[in-house]
């Protein structure tokens, strides 16, 4: 089993936490990752750019010219690709839906994965406990004892408290989140993960 210091708000390490080897030791595969990360992207992608069918665009109801003796091309709208103003064909359209299907087992791997990497390059801290009342001031002295000063460093919380939260929010390069919401994207862009002890049990419950 994987073994870790639990620091106090001092930065000292009071004891050792034998962590559970099924989601913070399991062997690092990249392309498992990579493919979870992926389909987090895709999901969270917004199609912005959309162009008008020949149906939405305005005007073109009418039709230019009568079928037959013209000699011209017959037309039946000025709305049409093949005007000017018309609609377009095979454009961009806001309805796309970019989202990629992952399986759960592979998404929970990844997060085995990915925390696994956290505790051998030893950027996963364990704290005893945050001050559920404390102040801005507290937590920046909390962050400067602990390993990962100055670093982005996302906190995993038990539970989320207003007082922690609102402490937290001012904190630079500093981000809050649930032990029940974490997610391979959010841990791989921080560089430092630090996680209160009594949330261990619930990672190791969840994902496991």
């Amino acid at each position: 089993m994987p073994k870790i210091s639990v620091y106090n708000h001092e930065g000292k390490a009071v004891e050792t936490l034998e962590l559970s080897a099924q989601v913070f030791g399991v062997p690092v595969k990249e392309r498992v990752v990579a493919e979870a990360v992926f389909a987090q992207e895709a999901a969270h992608r917004v199609a912005r750019a959309h162009t008008k069918t020949r149906g939405e665009v305005r005007g073109g109801g009418k039709k230019p010219w009568k079928q037959k003796g013209t000699g011209r091309a017959r037309q039946g709208s000025i709305r049409s690709p093949q005007w000017r103003g018309g609609g377009v064909i095979f454009g961009p359209r806001s309805q796309q839906v970019f989202a990629v299907k992952i399986n759960k087992k592979v998404r929970q791997a990844a997060l085995r994965m990915v925390l696994t990497d956290k505790v051998l390059s030893e950027r996963l801290i364990v704290i005893d406990a945050l001050p559920a009342d404390g102040k801005t001031k507290q937590m920046v002295a909390v962050r400067k004892a602990l390993p990962g000063a100055g670093k982005k460093t996302m906190i995993v919380l038990n539970h989320k408290t207003d007082g922690v939260i609102r402490a937290l929010r001012n904190v630079p390069r500093t981000d809050v989140m649930g032990a029940r919401n974490l997610n391979v994207r959010d841990v791989l862009k921080h560089e430092y993960v630090m996680v209160e002890k009594s949330a261990i049990p619930i990672i190791e419950s969840l994902y496991a």
